[in-house]
């Protein structure tokens, strides 16, 4: 391996701070994203990375030679998107192997983008599958055809607020207000057998799964501090959607199983 210059130094740096970024934008734990970006800069050259973790920044240190640089990066919550972690662990794999140097990871790290899934196909299958929790709860065919409606609804919302970046918290609150107005119709109308499952299955799509998991796996890991931070967001996003559930009961007078 060559020796690595001050110029390639910063670009080092440079990329493993993109690499950090991009898998801490994307929903990775803080485990995976200190790894990775280490291996990353180990395998293009540098003898010690360090990585520094807050929630919405990260700061990396690289040492050739008793020489150290800093830098920093502010990481803006991009949406969970596995596909971009995946591809970013084949690229550390390549570097590892000796296949990239630090010019065709930088190329090859910029032509990553995010895959997305068709709008249309989201909303339709998370009505689908918040029906299909309604049917496993025990209602039938009617309240399932009006939770995939007030599902698909919700879902449609919470992406067009998400397209023209609402604030998340708004969002959910949002998302949670339409999915429980439409789902109500059914115990206004005394639809089906058991009316108000489908109130309780139509918000399903709003539980911050993810986030939890990410946020007991940091504090697990030893990054507490961020574990705490993803905690307090989950949290705040299931109080959003409480908020919009209680606005629609309040609205309608239909207080389901708060009754």
């Amino acid at each position: 391996m060559q020796p690595v210059t001050l110029k390639m130094e910063r670009d080092i740096a440079r990329i493993v701070a993109q690499v950090g970024q991009r898998l801490l934008q994307h929903g990775a734990e803080s485990a995976v994203v200190v790894d990775v970006s280490q291996r990353v800069g180990l395998a293009l050259g540098v003898h010690e990375v360090n990585i520094a973790l807050t929630a919405n920044a990260i700061v990396v240190t690289v040492h050739v030679e008793g020489h150290c640089l800093t830098t920093t990066r502010r990481c803006r919550d991009h949406g969970i998107n596995m596909a971009v972690v995946i591809r970013i662990h084949h690229l550390c794999i390549m570097a590892e192997k000796g296949l990239l140097d630090p010019d065709s990871m930088a190329k090859r790290l910029a032509a990553i983008q995010p895959q997305r899934y068709p709008p249309l196909g989201v909303i339709l299958m998370i009505g689908l599958s918040c029906a299909a929790f309604c049917l496993l709860a025990g209602g039938d065919w009617i309240l399932a055809l009006i939770t995939l409606i007030a599902a698909s609804a919700a879902m449609a919302l919470r992406l067009w607020m998400a397209h023209h970046h609402f604030n998340p918290l708004l969002t959910f609150a949002a998302a949670a207000f339409v999915a429980t107005a439409v789902s109500a119709s059914a115990p206004l109308f005394a639809l089906g057998n058991e009316p108000f499952l489908a109130m309780a299955s139509s918000v399903l799509l709003l539980v911050p799964g993810f986030p939890l998991i990410n946020a007991v796996a940091d504090m697990v890991s030893g990054f507490v501090n961020l574990g705490i931070s993803r905690w307090v967001m989950a949290s705040l996003l299931t109080l959003s959607t409480s908020l919009g559930i209680v606005a629609a009961m309040n609205l309608l007078n239909v207080w389901g199983w708060l009754s």
